[in-house]
């Protein structure tokens, strides 16, 4: 008999046992193995079937003063300290659970897969169904495209559900420690749970490689209906009904209910409620409320707010703030609404605007709430490209050896917002032929213009157009037309694609080949973009290579000029307020 072999307790261990300070009502259904040290097991009450692996050795693992429950215990954990109980699960081998209240699983507990989390509206019509490997991608499809999701994509994600084998263990190499309750909580391998006040029906999972785990629950942390994959909750956070996802952080005092949180997202300090939060959504600021809105790449300000119930029908209004959008302390928007990429925030904004059409915009909220719009104003800025340098210098998931659920695509110009600038080039031609109004601005969608700000649009738009062909196609002369028409890009959780590859994901037949097709679309990004480039232009941009070198060497001249303004400013300032 090897010394792995588990096989029932003789007579004379059972005096060891007992002699120890073990008791049980059936010491028949109690299980070791040749290789378990008795006298690493004391103060332990065995209830049901419990099995226990090799204890003691050079690798000094011990059991004692817990209650044990129909639990298996793998080579070398240790278990010490519990305040009530393990029941009905396994350890895993080298794991150490020590100072806990409770580790309890119910037979038939799901552990937080199949939650329904009630993004965007409140009300549930817009519910997301979280389960491991959940992308951003598909999350979204979910979120926005109800119909879909009810009509084609339920009976197959009910089908995923109902065959997840969800395994009520604590992983090989995990550690519990210093914390309340766990309840229906499965921890994944190298998971580290330490200070915890109190954890319910959830998974925290790992899937780096081994010595790299980046999933870890922190003090304070009280959680319920969750799945934490690759990221990490600490310091007193409360999350109700989310999902976080790889290289999330959620921390200090944070709360969150019924929201996603995708790859690299880091919220501090804040509320979220019924928030979509794609890749890089950062919010720091106690004062802040992000509320019903899908982000990425967001900055929120100190005291960000939004209003998505306006005591009519209750908190069924939502909005989009699309890839980089930044707000400004104390900005406010009610929703619906709809704000264009890479645009800045601020002041109070009531009148339900979509800018999604002018990106890189300034949006001023006026004295009675009106949205004052100066397009193309943060193309100015040497920020901008700062942004796009750092956001893959800070993924975390990066030298984990993971698999990236999250496909991102950190191109700031990207076929989704230039196509953006080339119908609003398009419409300010037919802005600035109109007169304006009484008060000289010129209206459009329920918000405000100036001619001047619309003038100069008109060359920032262009000027950004030429630096994404400049920076896309080199030396290389404008590529022949493919064809007559073009693709309709769409961004989907930082993902750039075409809408004819959007419907082959919305028409696959399980969630592999729905994975599959926008891998795919992250890999052929590049091809696929040029073949864009190829149809989508008018001949007025079908400059020589030189030409547009030019146009694309005054895109950055105006960056850099930007930058050294900034940095005189700075040092002005620093020069203000030295000794």
């Amino acid at each position: 008999m090897s010394d792995n072999r588990r096989r029932p307790i003789d007579w004379w261990e059972r005096r060891i046992l007992e002699k120890n300070g073990c008791r049980s009502a059936d010491w028949s259904r109690v299980r070791i193995c040749d290789g378990t040290d008795l006298n690493a097991i004391r103060n332990v009450e065995f209830v049901g079937a419990v099995s226990i692996g090799l204890t003691g050795g050079e690798h000094g693992a011990l059991i004692e003063n817990v209650r044990l429950e129909n639990v298996i215990i793998a080579n070398h954990a240790t278990i010490r300290n519990i305040h009530n109980r393990i029941s009905n699960c396994k350890i895993g081998i080298h794991a150490r659970i020590e100072n806990v209240g409770t580790i309890e699983f119910e037979p038939e507990a799901t552990c937080g897969v199949g939650t329904d989390v009630c993004v965007l509206d409140e009300t549930g019509s817009r519910s997301v169904t979280i389960y491991p490997g959940l992308s951003v991608q598909t999350a979204m499809l979910m979120a926005r495209m109800p119909k879909w999701k009810e009509r084609h994509f339920s009976p197959i994600l009910e089908e995923y559900i109902e065959n997840f084998d969800v395994r009520h263990e604590i992983g090989e190499h995990s550690v519990v420690e210093n914390t309340g309750t766990l309840r229906n909580v499965v921890v994944g391998r190298e998971v580290h749970v330490s200070g915890a006040k109190s954890l319910t029906d959830g998974m925290i999972i790992n899937n780096a490689a081994p010595g790299r785990s980046l999933a870890r629950v922190g003090t304070g942390v009280d959680a319920a209906n969750f799945i934490i994959e690759d990221g990490v909750a600490d310091s007193g956070a409360i999350i109700r009904n989310c999902y976080i996802g790889q290289g999330a952080i959620i921390e200090k005092g944070f709360t969150a209910h019924d929201s996603l949180f995708f790859a690299n997202c880091s919220l501090e300090n804040g509320e979220a409620c019924a928030l979509f939060a794609g890749p890089y959504t950062v919010s720091m600021h106690k004062s802040t409320l992000l509320i019903g809105c899908q982000t990425s790449f967001m900055n929120a300000g100190s005291g960000t707010n939004q209003s998505n119930h306006m005591y009519k029908l209750g908190p069924v209004h939502w909005g989009i703030l699309e890839r980089g959008v930044k707000t400004s302390s104390a900005s406010y928007l009610m929703l619906g609404a709809k704000i264009g990429a890479f645009s800045l925030l601020m002041g109070q904004h009531k009148t339900h605007p979509d800018s999604s059409q002018f990106p890189f915009s300034y949006l001023f909220g006026d004295e009675k709430g009106a949205t004052v719009v100066v397009p193309g104003a943060m193309l100015r800025s040497c920020g901008l490209l700062r942004d796009q340098q750092k956001w893959p210098t800070r993924d975390r998931r990066l030298k984990r050896k993971l698999p990236m659920h999250d496909r991102i695509i950190f191109d700031v110009l990207n076929p989704t917002t230039v196509d953006k600038m080339l119908s609003a080039s398009v419409v300010i031609e037919k802005l600035l032929s109109m007169p304006p109004d009484d008060d000289r601005y010129l209206r459009y969608k329920g918000m405000k213009f100036t001619r001047a700000a619309l003038e100069r649009a008109k060359y920032l738009y262009a000027l950004a157009i030429f630096k994404y062909l400049h920076t896309r196609l080199g030396d290389e002369p404008f590529p022949d037309k493919e064809d007559n028409s073009f693709s309709e890009w769409v961004d989907l959780g930082g993902l750039p694609l075409t809408r004819e590859t959007l419907q082959h994901a919305l028409e696959a037949d399980s969630i592999e080949s729905m994975e599959a097709i926008f891998d795919k679309a992250y890999y052929n990004y590049s091809q696929l973009e040029k073949s864009w480039i190829s149809s989508r232009f008018e001949e007025k941009w079908h400059k020589s290579p030189e030409v547009v070198a030019e146009y694309s060497s005054e895109f950055d001249r105006m960056i850099e000029e930007d930058r050294a303004r900034y940095l005189e400013d700075l040092n002005a300032q620093n020069e203000m307020l030295a000794l």
